[in-house]
């Protein structure tokens, strides 16, 4: 199998590593507070030419930022992401 030069539409999914249910490209693509997933290219290379077409979409800038940091541990993320929640309950009340 011949591998796409863009990416599938949103009809194709695959098993989200993170989530653990199918979900699209276009998902993977905003993930990460609307950049992309730092696994999109580990999870989407089978497919089609990820890489390149993020090289393209994406400014240097914004490829380092995402590309060439290490993953935070699943634990703080979830930390940060339930401190966040607080925050906005607080401001809300």
């Amino acid at each position: 199998m011949e591998k796409q030069i863009g990416p599938p539409g949103d009809d194709f999914m695959l098993r989200c590593r993170k989530l653990g249910n199918p979900i699209p490209f276009s998902y993977c693509r905003i993930e990460n507070r609307g950049s992309p997933c730092f696994r999109i290219i580990d999870c989407w290379y089978e497919v089609f030419m990820v890489e390149d077409f993020l090289r393209r979409e994406l400014e240097p800038e914004e490829w380092e930022r995402i590309f060439s940091q290490t993953p935070k541990p699943k634990v703080l993320t979830l930390l940060e992401l339930i401190e966040e929640a607080k925050q906005r309950k607080t401001e809300e009340s």
